[in-house]
């Protein structure tokens, strides 16, 4: 399931952005410091079209100290002297902060920044008596609708996903900003905290899950596939349950995926799903109605149970994979 929680908008055509830029050219400015590779190519073509970019160029090679932060893929603004061509940069990554150091007073910096004026820290390198020039080369835009991600919030409330991925902060601000609007907020963060993995390309990605109580996975490189990686290791080490049993060895992965009895694996509704999950822990051993009300989600009364010990069997292979033990409870047949 994909869906975009936002979209990036061009400032190419914007007044300010124009006259941001020349007001670096015009500085000379003795840091730079750039927070986003793709930031940094919209603003060069920017520049380009407003003729000024051989003028960028020099003004952004003169200072004393080039900073390049990056909390993610790559050098943000990869290109040497021996060029005045606009560098080639790669699609837009996580946003990051910035990290500033004590300077002389009056030192001045250019901060081309990522989409949202949130990740703006000119209020750190003030503090130091640094004058600091902020440009903003795009912005994120809300989608023309809200449906998509509606979707995969509910979704993610409903418990038919194993995971929901991250790449960009202003991504998991404007998701849970959704949420809030439609008063599901509440219940996508407990669903995330529980059920749902959330995974984040990188650290400044998941700062806005970990201020909303939510502990994302991340890769030590932040980087998409490494990220990928970490999310298959992750879910193959805690979300995978293997168990023999008495029809053969069963394999239950992740949280949407069924139990394997025969090649092809079966896929069960979330109810089933959360009861055979319980009884496989188990491992064997018999639970009592009273146990499994309390364990498993959705499920309120012992006639409800009973239906989805019955839909349970329905769906398996062989339905004496679920063992009635009289009068005392469940188990699965080890």
């Amino acid at each position: 399931m994909h869906a975009p929680a936002l979209r990036i908008a061009s400032l190419t055509e914007s007044i300010s952005l124009q006259h941001d830029t020349n007001k670096v050219v015009d500085s000379a400015p003795d840091y730079a410091v750039i927070t986003t590779a793709y930031g940094m190519r919209r603003w060069a073509e920017a520049a380009e079209a407003y003729g000024v970019w051989p003028q960028l160029f020099d003004a952004l090679r003169g200072p004393r100290s080039w900073s390049a932060v990056r909390r993610h893929e790559g050098p943000s603004a990869p290109w040497d002297s021996t060029t005045t061509a606009p560098p080639r940069m790669s699609a837009p990554k996580p946003c990051s902060t910035c990290s500033w150091r004590t300077t002389s007073p009056g030192r001045r910096s250019p901060s081309s920044c990522t989409g949202s004026s949130t990740t703006i820290r000119s209020h750190d390198s003030r503090r130091f008596s640094a004058r600091v020039i902020t440009v903003m080369p795009y912005t994120w835009t809300k989608p023309p609708e809200d449906s998509d991600l509606l979707r995969m919030i509910d979704a993610v409330i409903e418990r038919q996903l194993d995971l929901v991925t991250f790449t960009a902060a202003p991504a998991v601000d404007a998701m849970l900003g959704v949420a809030q609007q439609y008063g599901k907020r509440e219940s996508l963060i407990e669903a995330l905290q529980t059920d749902v993995i959330a995974a984040a390309v990188g650290g400044v990605t998941a700062q806005p899950l970990e201020e909303a109580g939510v502990e994302a996975v991340t890769p030590h490189r932040w980087r998409l596939g490494a990220m990928i990686k970490k999310v298959i290791d992750h879910l193959e080490t805690h979300h995978t349950i293997r168990l023999d049993t008495q029809l053969g060895p069963v394999e239950l992965r992740g949280r949407v995926p069924a139990p394997e009895l025969t090649d092809d694996p079966v896929r069960l509704a979330p109810g089933p799903l959360s009861l055979v999950r319980t009884l496989m822990e188990a491992e064997g051993a018999t639970l009592s109605r009273e146990h499994l009300l309390e364990q498993v989600k959705w499920c309120d009364s012992e006639h409800a149970l009973e239906m989805w010990v019955s839909r349970l069997r329905k769906a398996l292979p062989s339905s004496e994979l679920v063992q009635t033990v009289v009068k005392r409870g469940y188990r699965i047949k080890t």
